[in-house]
């Protein structure tokens, strides 16, 4: 059974950091691409970041720059860390595991960005 669990949303000023992490049970976690997304209230649920099993990495650009994929294939892991954070990245955060069309989800993490 596949379960990805995701841990580290919270509250946090703006231009604050947080890191949250996903981790995977239930897969050969090294030959999956994973990926972060998010959702907003209202809005659809849109990407993050993806990394590739190779490494490769993908952003959204209203993240670029701020925002780090990474992944510890030791760990079954992978982190999304936030830097610089903005009121407009609250929301819950979502971890996605894909092979080929093989695609799991986690429940999310909320994040909120506020003073």
């Amino acid at each position: 059974q596949v379960q990805l669990v995701e841990s580290g949303g919270g509250l946090v000023q703006p231009g604050g950091s947080l890191r949250l992490s996903c981790a995977a049970s239930g897969i050969i976690f090294s030959i999956n691409t994973m990926g972060w997304y998010r959702q907003a209230p209202g809005k659809e649920r849109e990407l993050v970041a993806t990394i590739s099993s190779s490494g490769s990495m993908n952003y959204a650009t209203s993240v670029k720059g701020r925002f780090t994929i990474s992944r510890d294939n030791t760990k079954n892991t992978v982190y999304l860390q936030m830097n610089s954070l903005k009121p407009d990245d609250t929301a819950v955060y979502y971890c996605r595991r894909n092979n080929y069309d093989l695609v799991s989800w986690g429940k999310g993490t909320l994040v909120t960005v506020s003073s």
